[in-house]
């Protein structure tokens, strides 16, 4: 959408701010706002960084229970995260309430509109100008000197920064109400991906296959000719394991519980020499082994190995399933099914850390495709399948990534006089 711009500009004398628009104001940061610093043993509600969507500026309900006194802020005093502030943690406060931990509590002057105020402080430019005075390598925070002596543009009336305000409410409305449409796409799609696995791998992929009873119940009816075995009867489990006398400059590759996630599979792993590995990088991997998280079975951390990787080491907070007798690849179907996943999980014992053992793993009925043709038909249909949803699940997330950018760019442009919003 092409936008007007301003009749006239000046330069503003301040590189990271270029030009503005003729009509506005350029001052320091503290003749626009106040630095509300007091707290008060007040009963008011406290809020955290947690509690501020990144980029958005949107609050976010949560009932965790902050420790110690926050700053006391009013409504429309604008929030500005000062740890790690390229999280662009900024809001407009909607009710009364104290800010706990790294807030910075600004307080518009009479002749600043808040809800701009937000946006202004939201911006890219903002963000990053904040970003870069930043000091401390773990934990960066912008400092107030820093921020209160930078210089920063406005438009000189409150009617025009609150009909900017009016136009940003109303645009990043539309793009968030259209981000949230693509979210729900793709869960969606997940959903039928989810469907078309568990029943390919427990109905087959023959609508017209007759059925019996499996006699497991979490299994229900299989085809006729399918057959129930214990997985330790097809496949065996934690076949191999790294000898404590591996030399130290022995590189693997290794795989922890948190780099594997419920739905994608490994997301990363570790080159590490043996010497520098934690004592848990025991469970050898192969291609074709499927591994299945034994702790937090809750987080559903399964993945199937379908590509080579030498020295491939797994946590010993994983079972690794090799198969003997059945085909890899349905197997490893199999285990991302959300029939198979919940049994493990059910059987699971512990409440703060549930976790299940290896033989239990080993006991575990599954259903088992009468010839290895029909197992490999199968696995090639879900691996099309699943191809083709993930493809429109990467088509929406580039959308959703266009939409962001888009909406990041509108509100820089209009808080800045890029373009004029009438």
């Amino acid at each position: 959408m092409e936008m007007k711009r301003y009749d006239s500009y000046k330069d503003s004398g301040v590189e990271w701010i270029g030009e503005i628009p003729e009509h506005w104001d350029m001052k320091r940061f503290k003749y626009y706002f106040d630095l509300i610093t007091e707290k008060k043993n007040k009963n008011l509600k406290k809020i955290g960084l947690e509690n501020i969507e990144s980029q958005t500026g949107k609050y976010i309900f949560s009932d965790s229970d902050f420790e110690g006194e926050g700053i006391c802020f009013c409504k429309d005093d604008v929030l500005f995260g000062k740890l790690r502030p390229y999280l662009a943690k900024v809001w407009l406060a909607e009710f009364e309430g104290q800010a706990v931990g790294d807030f910075y509590v600004f307080r518009c002057k009479s002749n600043i509109s808040p809800p701009f105020a937000k946006y202004r402080l939201l911006s890219a430019s903002f963000i990053d100008i904040s970003n870069n005075s930043t000091y401390g390598a773990k934990m960066p925070r912008v400092n107030w000197d820093y921020l209160s002596d930078l210089p920063i543009a406005f438009p000189a009336t409150l009617s025009e920064q609150t009909a900017i305000a009016t136009f940003l409410d109303h645009k990043t409305a539309e793009i968030d109400r259209l981000i949230a449409d693509k979210k729900r796409l793709i869960e969606l799609y997940k959903e039928e991906k989810t469907a078309i696995i568990n029943q390919a791998v427990t109905k087959g992929i023959n609508p017209d296959l007759k059925m019996k009873d499996s006699g497991i119940e979490w299994l229900k009816g299989i085809p006729e000719h399918w057959e129930v075995k214990r997985l330790k009867y097809v496949a065996t489990i934690n076949d191999e394991t790294l000898s404590e006398n591996t030399f130290g400059d022995f590189e693997i590759d290794y795989i922890e519980i948190s780099d594997v996630k419920s739905g994608i599979g490994i997301i990363e792993s570790k080159k590490l020499l043996f010497q520098d590995a934690p004592s848990r990088a025991r469970r050898v991997v192969r291609f074709g082994d499927v591994i299945v998280s034994t702790v937090r079975t809750y987080l559903k951390s399964i993945a199937k190995i379908d590509v080579f990787k030498e020295n491939l080491i797994a946590s010993t907070g994983f079972a690794v399933i090799r198969p003997k007798i059945i085909n890899s690849h349905f197997i490893g179907f199999l285990f991302y099914s959300e029939m198979l996943i919940h049994e493990i999980v059910s059987l699971s014992k512990g409440v703060s850390y549930p976790a299940i053992n290896a033989s239990q793993i080993g006991d575990i009925f599954i259903p088992i495709p009468e010839s290895s043709k029909e197992q490999l038909l199968i696995a090639t249909h879900l691996e099309s399948e699943c191809s083709r949803i993930n493809a429109k699940v990467e088509k929406t997330k580039k959308l959703i990534a266009l939409l962001t950018e888009y909406r990041t760019t509108l509100i820089s442009e209009a808080v800045t006089g890029k373009i004029k919003v009438t």
